[in-house]
């Protein structure tokens, strides 16, 4: 049976539609409240921006067989034990049959402060990862395969985030590919090497500048972190733990 993706890229413009959106009405609500958090802050305490690409994640989970799944985005059911700490906060959950199926992180930034924050998402997302896989060997899930573990990340695309970033070194060289390098390429090489050393499934990447809001428009880096391998990827992971299964 084929993959179902979902009309995928359809969804995903009127989740770049909505991320500026909700944003914008949380600023909106904040500044008529006399309220207002400084700067771009004022914009994420809404924590809905990322609604969209959660809705069509769970689009492409139920059209690929789990429809029965436990499908889990309340805070008080989203957490899972850590190896390194306690537990931790993922975005979605999915479980099915008392097994993990699938565990995804959904972030964002915009700017202006680019460096800081690609610093900061870098660390977490290679944390969380080796957190969760070191539990998964220990077995803190139970005997079971793999799970999927995906990485969504959306970037506003602004000069900020297109613009060469010189970095100093003064013991060693970084490495040849980062020299030079906007934090959109930065990111785009985050999430390849997230895949390529296992530490998720698969890891995406989308920029889009502010005026997207009323056309939904964005930019791919490249295959490797593009929407469609994404979404393919967790499709084909869905379909093959429903066949497993018996779903």
């Amino acid at each position: 049976m084929a993959l179902d993706l979902v009309n995928y890229e359809q969804k995903a413009r009127e989740a770049v539609k909505a991320f500026w959106g909700n944003r914008e009405a949380a600023r909106q609500k904040q500044i008529e409240s006399g309220n207002a958090d400084q700067g771009e802050r004022a914009g994420v305490t809404a924590g809905k921006n990322m609604d969209g690409f959660l809705a069509l994640i769970l689009d492409v989970i139920r059209a690929n067989g789990l429809s029965h799944a436990e499908i889990y985005q309340n805070r008080a059911m989203l957490t899972l034990p850590g190896y390194f700490r306690p537990t931790k906060l993922w975005d979605l959950l999915v479980l099915y049959k008392g097994e993990l199926i699938a565990a995804i992180e959904l972030k964002s930034q915009v700017g202006p402060s680019f460096g800081n924050n690609f610093n900061n998402r870098t660390e977490e997302a290679i944390g969380t990862a080796h957190d969760l896989w070191t539990a998964f060997r220990e077995e803190a899930f139970g005997k079971q395969p793999r799970p999927f573990v995906g990485w969504l990340m959306m970037v506003e695309d602004a000069p900020g985030s297109r613009k060469t970033v010189r970095d100093a070194s003064p013991h060693f060289p970084v490495f040849e590919e980062f020299k030079g390098a906007s934090y959109l390429k930065r990111y785009d090489l985050l999430c390849q090497r997230l895949v390529q050393e296992q530490l998720y499934t698969t890891a995406a990447v989308l920029t889009a500048e502010r005026s997207a809001l009323d056309t939904g428009e964005f930019t791919e880096l490249s295959s490797m972190t593009s929407l469609k391998t994404f979404v393919a990827a967790l499709a084909g992971h869905v379909a093959a733990e429903a066949a497993r299964l018996g779903e």
